[in-house]
C-alpha cells in the first residue's frame, strides 16, 4: 500500500476516534440533561488518580542500591512537586521535571 494512502487512512481513523470521544457524551447525556453525580465525581477524582498512577509507573524500577542511588529521580520528583506547588501548572511542572531528569541522567550538570 502506498505510504500516502496509509498516512491518510491513519489520519481519518484518528480523526474519527477524536470525534467519537467528543460526541459520545452528548449522545449519552443529551445537551440539556443534568450530568449524573457519579460522572462529576469521576471528573474530580480521576486526574489525581492518573497522576498517582504515573508516579508509581515512573518509579517502579528505581533501585536505591544501584548506580546513582535514585538521585536523579528524587531530585526531579522534588522539582515537579515544587514547581506545581509554586505555579499550579501541571504541564509546566512535568515539562520542567522532565528537563531536569534528562539533564541529570545525561550528566549535563
Amino acid at each position: 500500500m502506498n505510504e500516502h494512502i496509509r498516512a491518510l487512512i491513519m489520519i481519518i481513523i484518528m480523526g474519527a476516534a477524536t470525534f467519537a470521544t467528543r460526541i459520545v457524551p452528548v449522545l449519552i447525556f443529551g445537551r440539556k440533561d443534568k450530568v449524573p453525580e457519579f460522572i462529576l465525581y469521576l471528573g474530580r477524582t480521576v486526574p489525581y488518580t492518573a497522576m498517582g498512577l504515573l508516579i508509581v509507573y515512573c518509579l517502579k524500577d528505581v533501585s536505591l542500591l544501584a548506580g546513582t542511588h535514585a538521585l536523579p529521580e528524587i531530585i526531579s520528583l522534588a522539582v515537579v512537586t515544587a514547581t506545581y506547588l509554586w505555579k499550579r501548572n501541571t504541564v509546566a511542572s512535568v515539562a520542567l521535571g522532565t528537563v531536569c531528569y534528562m539533564m541529570l541522567v545525561q550528566k549535563v550538570f
